[in-house]
């Protein structure tokens, strides 16, 4: 008898074991006679990773930087990790692949063309780790987001039941085939990715059975893909019926779909690749050497401050320069967007709960080596933002600068004040003389989150500007029809 059930992985409080803090979900997605698959959801990052387990052994696919989620699932089934299978080099999120070897003395399973520093186990097209004498998982081969990706396919008594397509078949999407940007012929390159992932769907997932369940490596809000629709599974028989990459249509049109309207490309991508392809250092000793400073510390003049309060707890008093990530929502993306990977800064938070959930975020991202040290700030006497009063606001007049920090395609598509400027948040560092600041400046996203970092990044290039951020104000104005 089949069992799904959902349940919140509840592991540890230590700095191994704070992924709860970070609503990382494990959920039981299937559980037979033969094996279970436990998905595990990182929503920062938007990033699945699974375990598959039968017979009291277990395979890890794509883990996420932590790997001690996966060392309590064991645990709590009294089974032995066996093995470690990358579906491809990661751009989006550091991996434990390495740890995960080092400490167990496992293999870690990828493609045979992956350029890597690691001990890879070539696991490619064909090739079977048998878990069981039913189960086993056999390695398919799916370029197209990376030259060497693989997806990986889970059965039972020869029949298929599930495929673990990593980053080359999403969930209403496919993968970005826009990443590997290192090459002078990067066009080119693109394009010849485009054309792989145009094989692999309709000669490698369309090939599978309508029933196979699809789990993809990333959810809604990824950068890895365009438009991916949120859930945690599917079928390859809904994918064929909804997913736009198995329409019919030609190569060469296919290509100009999936290179068309990619979005853009956060500057630690090609740093996580690069860590990833090396092999990342252990989580917990990695993040347990950064230095907590007292209360009073006062970062030398110039150095780079990341504040991951609340806007509202940062916009009523900061250290000069300070720059506002708020800790929830897609903070890593954003950090990894914003500072460069070779950067040095120090992390402010209100309390120690908080700081230890950044750490662990700018540890996903492969950022714990560039942080001085941790900064518990909660003074009232810094600096301030003036506070934005929306029952006083009147968009007709022409009193503000008014800054749309969304994308182009958000600003178009559900517009809120035709005066706006729109320059999205990820370009806002070099765009910032674009900015008029004559008269006040206001600044607004969808829903509050972009413009706080925003509206902190304005207020570092112009202390003396008069900055004020809508915040969650701006859902009042914003219409899908027209715009005020």
């Amino acid at each position: 008898m089949e069992r799904r059930t959902f349940v919140m992985n509840m592991a540890g409080l230590g700095l191994a074991s704070i992924a709860t803090n970070l609503k990382v979900v494990a959920r039981t997605l299937l559980s037979t006679a033969s094996y279970t698959v436990e998905q595990f959801e990182d929503k920062g990052l938007a990033h699945f990773s699974y375990a598959v387990m039968a017979e009291k052994k277990v395979i890890l696919i794509d883990p996420q930087r932590n790997p001690q989620i996966y060392y309590d699932f064991a645990t709590k089934h009294g089974a032995t990790i066996i093995g470690v299978i990358e579906t491809h080099p990661h751009a989006d999120f550091v991996s434990s692949h390495q740890e995960i070897h080092q400490t167990l003395k496992v293999p870690i399973y990828a493609s045979g063309l992956t350029k890597c520093q690691y001990p890879l186990t070539a696991f490619d097209e064909g090739k079977v780790i048998k878990l069981s004498e039913k189960v086993g998982l056999r390695s398919l081969f799916t370029p197209g987001h990376a030259p060497d990706h693989i997806a990986v396919v889970l059965y039972e008594d020869g029949k298929d039941k599930m495929v673990f397509s990593g980053d080359s078949l999403f969930l209403g999407d496919v993968g970005r085939p826009d990443l590997l940007d290192y090459s002078p012929e990067s066009d080119k390159q693109r394009r010849h990715l485009a054309e792989l992932m145009y094989e692999t769907i309709h000669e490698k997932f369309a090939k599978l059975d309508d029933d196979v369940i699809v789990y993809p490596s990333h959810g809604a809000g990824s950068l890895c893909g365009k438009s991916i629709r949120k859930a945690a599974s599917s079928t390859i028989g809904y994918e064929k019926q909804n997913n736009y990459a198995f329409e019919k249509r030609s190569k060469a049109e296919f290509v100009n779909v999936l290179l068309s309207d990619q979005p853009f490309i956060p500057q630690y991508f090609a740093h996580d690749v690069h860590m990833n392809n090396q092999g990342a250092p252990a989580f917990e000793p990695s993040v347990s050497k950064i230095r907590q400073l007292s209360g009073n510390y006062q970062p030398e003049k110039g150095m780079l401050v990341i504040d991951v309060r609340p806007s509202q707890a940062f916009q009523k008093s900061y250290l000069d320069g300070a720059i506002n990530i708020p800790g929830s929502g897609s903070m890593e993306t954003w950090l990894g967007t914003l500072v460069s990977p070779n950067a040095k800064f120090y992390l402010v938070g209100s309390d120690e709960s908080g700081i230890q959930t950044s750490l662990k975020k700018a540890a996903s991202i492969g950022y714990e080596g560039n942080i001085l040290g941790t900064i518990q700030y909660n003074a009232a006497n810094g600096n301030h933002l003036s506070a934005f009063d929306k029952n006083s606001f009147d968009p007709a007049n022409n009193k503000y600068t008014i800054v749309d920090v969304r994308t182009a395609k958000e600003a178009k598509s559900q517009p809120a004040f035709k005066s706006s400027l729109n320059i999205p948040l990820q370009e806002m560092p070099k765009r910032m003389a674009e900015i008029p600041t004559d008269k006040p400046v206001l600044i607004h996203c969808g829903s509050g989150y972009r413009s706080a970092t925003a509206a902190s990044l304005l207020k570092k290039q112009f202390p003396n500007a008069q900055v004020y951020d809508m915040g969650s104000s701006i859902t009042e104005f914003i219409s899908s029809n027209s715009a005020h």
